[in-house]
C-alpha cells in the first residue's frame, strides 16, 4: 500500500463524525472529532513501511488505535473499577503528559522503561492522569492494584527453537503483553524452566519474548528478533533485551558475533 492509497484508506474510515486534514510537507494526517476538534496526528511513512511487511493488518491496527483514542472521554472515574486498572510498559522517553498538558501518573521501572497505568475500557484503555487520582486512591494504591491485576492475565506462550535455543512468545492481543514483565511470579517460574541465560524482551506493547540462551547463536537471534519487533510494533518500547536473574532485570546490549574469516 503506497502513501496516497494509505491516506485515502484512512480518510474513508473517518467521515461522518470526523474531519481530516493532511500536512503534505511532513506527511502527517490529522483526524479530529467535529464536535470539539479533539484529535490525533498520524505519520504515514512508518505505517507504509509496516504495511509492506505485515500487510493490511498493520493499517487496521492503526485504525483501531485512532478509534480508541477518539472515544476516550476527558473525564473518567476509577470508582468501582479497580479490577480494570492495569499497568502498561512504555519507554522512558514516552511523554509524561497528554497532548492537552495533563500529567500522567507513572512509576520508574528500569533504565529503559517506565510503568504507566490505564483504565481498561473493553475495546481499548485510557491512561490515568493525576487529576483522576484522589482521596484514598493514591499512586501507591493504584500501583499495587495494577500489579495484582496483571497477575490474573493468562501467560500461555508459544515455543520455538533457534540453533538449540528455546524461545517463548506471548501474544494474547489484549494490549498488556509487555505488562507481564511485572508478573514476577511468572518470571520466576520461567527462570526455573530455563537452562541457560534467561533474557526477557518487550520490544513493543503487544508482545513479550523470553529466551533460554544456550549458545552465541541464541544471543544473535534474540538481537534480531528484538530489532524486528521493535521496528514493526504499533507502540514500540525498547529494542534492548533484559537479563533476568533472581528477580532482577538488567538491560543488556547484545553485540553481534562476526563470522570468522574463511581459510580457503
Amino acid at each position: 500500500m503506497e502513501r496516497n492509497e494509505l491516506r485515502r484508506y484512512l480518510e474513508a474510515n473517518f467521515k461522518e463524525d470526523y474531519r481530516t486534514s493532511y500536512d503534505r510537507e511532513n506527511e502527517v494526517l490529522r483526524v479530529e472529532r467535529k464536535t470539539d476538534r479533539f484529535g490525533v496526528n498520524i505519520r504515514l511513512a512508518p505505517i507504509v513501511a509496516k504495511a509492506k511487511t505485515r500487510g493490511k493488518v498493520a493499517v487496521d491496527e492503526v485504525i483501531e488505535y485512532i478509534e480508541s483514542a477518539m472515544k476516550a472521554d476527558d473525564q473518567i472515574s476509577l470508582a468501582g473499577k479497580l479490577d480494570a486498572i492495569y499497568p502498561v510498559i512504555r519507554s522512558n522517553s514516552f511523554a509524561k503528559t497528554t497532548k492537552s498538558g495533563e500529567p500522567l501518573i507513572f512509576s520508574p521501572h528500569t533504565a529503559e522503561t517506565a510503568i504507566f497505568y490505564a483504565l481498561d475500557r473493553g475495546n481499548g484503555y485510557r491512561l490515568i492522569e493525576e487529576k483522576h487520582v484522589s482521596g484514598d486512591l493514591t499512586l501507591e494504591t493504584i500501583e499495587r492494584i495494577a500489579r495484582e491485576n496483571v497477575k490474573k492475565l493468562p501467560t500461555e506462550m508459544k515455543q520455538d527453537e533457534v540453533a538449540g535455543n528455546p524461545f517463548y512468545f506471548l501474544s494474547t492481543r489484549d494490549g498488556y503483553e509487555a505488562s507481564r514483565i511485572l508478573n514476577d511470579d511468572f518470571l520466576r517460574m520461567m527462570e526455573r524452566r530455563v537452562e541457560g541465560d534467561m533474557l526477557v524482551g518487550v520490544p513493543h506493547q503487544d508482545v513479550m519474548i523470553i529466551a533460554d540462551i544456550r549458545n552465541d547463536q541464541g544471543y544473535d537471534a534474540m538481537q534480531q528478533l528484538m530489532f524486528d519487533f521493535f521496528t514493526n510494533g504499533r507502540v514500540p518500547v525498547t529494542a534492548l533485551a533484559f537479563h533476568y536473574e533472581a528477580g532482577q532485570l538488567e538491560p543488556i546490549f547484545i553485540v553481534g558475533k562476526k563470522t570468522p574469516p574463511s581459510n580457503t
